[in-house]
């Protein structure tokens, strides 16, 4: 043993070096547990689209905004660049929905009256559409919606003629996030501008409930349009997506999605 051990450092000390007998194992070792990159690489995409489903199904998702009905809080419109907004999926895990809160919810059934599919026949390019979409770059297939919640269970809501506003428990909600002048003519006489279209309520929202309305009141097919439901237009918490925290995109329309303290 202590013979070859010393024909090691001779051999080695031809080229000037002092290597170690079991050094040449260690190299060897380590270059055959190594993958080939056409292992490697599709290890590393199947890893990586993993960790992505696992944050969008449990942390938060990213949306596209389709439509105008949060003009001015949150654009979209048909054909160009909506906003993509960061939901996030763990807010009311640790914490109740406020009013002011902007939120992304699954409708109720009379909500999706007339929701039609816009995913292509082509299975290719519905699978496309349908990734696109996983990541925000495509409005969903689904009936998933985003309104601002102005009033929780056990809240009365309305806005009646004479009112100078949306009230809550009969006061009025500040309605400064909304947009004016408004998208359309309000008919003064089944409605007003300051209620944001035709007039409503009271309606009590039932416990665990909200209900909601978009910041384009004009434009805006919220619960007012759905009071007729079993829930009076409101939506059960288990329906809620999550919290709008951000608009990711574009760039210019960067930043925080404002809650505000509506009921002050």
């Amino acid at each position: 043993m202590a013979e070859t051990a010393a024909r090691v450092l001779k051999v080695s000390s031809a080229n000037n070096e002092t290597v170690s007998p079991t050094e040449g194992v260690e190299t060897h070792d380590k270059e055959k547990k190594q993958l080939p990159w056409f292992v490697e690489i599709p290890v590393v995409v199947v890893v990586t689209l993993l960790v992505i489903t696992l944050l969008q199904t449990f942390v938060g998702r990213v949306y596209m905004i389709p439509s105008q009905s949060m003009e001015p809080t949150l654009h979209g419109c048909a054909g160009c660049t909506g906003d993509r907004i960061y939901v996030d999926k763990l807010a009311y895990r640790f914490g109740e929905p406020e009013a002011g809160d902007v939120v992304v919810f699954a409708g109720t059934e009379s909500w999706n009256t007339g929701f039609t599919t816009s995913r292509s026949e082509n299975p290719l390019v519905r699978g496309i559409q349908n990734a696109g979409a996983f990541v925000g770059l495509v409005a969903p297939d689904e009936n998933d919606l985003v309104k601002r919640i102005v009033a929780t269970g056990g809240q009365t809501v309305q806005c009646l003629e004479g009112d100078e506003g949306v009230k809550v428990d009969g006061k009025v909600i500040d309605s400064s996030y909304t947009l004016m002048p408004p998208a359309y003519p309000v008919d003064q006489t089944t409605g007003s501008e300051a209620c944001g279209g035709f007039y409503f309520g009271p309606i009590k929202v039932p416990e665990g409930n909200y209900f909601m309305m978009g910041d384009n009141r004009t434009n805006s097919a919220d619960s007012r349009y759905h009071i007729g439901d079993q829930y009076q237009g409101t939506i059960p918490k288990e329906n809620l997506k999550g919290k709008v925290q951000f608009k990711i995109f574009p760039f210019n329309r960067i930043g925080a999605v404002e809650d505000y303290d509506i009921q002050q």
